[in-house]
């Protein structure tokens, strides 16, 4: 992808949000790698997802079915799918991932071979990354103290589902399409500074809220 300029997306005078020229190697460093955390991102969810809906289907034939992803009595697909959370919306979560993964991927794509978007589409992908990140986060909290069941095919997708909103986020805010208040402006360039080290951080966060939840299972797997 073509290294962001000061210029806004649809011409106009450089605005008090937009990247420095000194700035610009590491703007286009987070351009690559967002367009690499969006292909392949946008690839494993929708992968992902069709395998969640193909079990689900399996399931609704032969009520007997065994999901491919039931492991144990922990990593378990099938009461994640028949639980109430799996159908928010009134019909199965993954149709959702279905439809918005092959979209992050192709833009991914598109953002590696150097063509420029507009400034309006990566708002509106901005919009359905925060959300997604926000579901993805409710269906953690209600897996680990609701359902007492973790989906190893659900776990994909929060990986690559807050992968794919932090990138974006750093890449947007570099490009200077996300305003920032100039009191924020250091924070948010150590946050792009340290974008591995944060991200590496939230995961260990929920990794630790797993461990912590399932607490007695890892006990007894180790007294058995």
């Amino acid at each position: 992808m073509a290294a962001p300029t000061a210029v806004p997306a649809g011409g106009g005078p450089p605005g008090p949000s937009a990247p420095s020229t000194a700035a610009e190697p590491h703007a286009r460093f987070l351009g690559r790698a967002t367009g690499w955390v969006l292909a392949v991102g946008g690839t494993v969810g929708a992968v992902a997802a069709l395998a969640l809906i193909l079990d689900r289907i399996a399931l609704l034939k032969d009520p007997a079915y065994v999901p491919s992803c039931s492991i144990s009595p922990l990593l378990s697909c099938g009461p994640v799918m028949a639980s109430p959370q799996a159908e928010l919306l009134g019909f199965p979560n993954p149709l959702i991932g279905l439809v918005a993964f092959p979209v992050v991927a192709t833009t991914g794509v598109v953002v590696l071979t150097g063509a420029a978007l507009p400034r309006w589409y990566w708002l509106a992908l901005q919009g359905g990354a925060t959300a997604g990140v926000v579901f993805v986060h409710w269906l953690i909290a209600a897996s680990l103290y609701r359902i007492g069941a973790l989906c190893p095919y659900c776990m994909a997708v929060w990986v690559v589902t807050i992968a794919t909103f932090w990138y974006l986020t750093l890449h947007n805010l570099s490009a200077g399409r996300l305003p920032v208040p100039d009191r924020w402006r250091g924070a948010t360039a150590g946050l792009a500074r340290y974008h591995s080290t944060v991200l590496a951080a939230w995961f260990l966060v929920i990794a630790a809220m797993i461990a912590n939840a399932f607490w007695p299972y890892w006990v007894g797997l180790v007294a058995a």
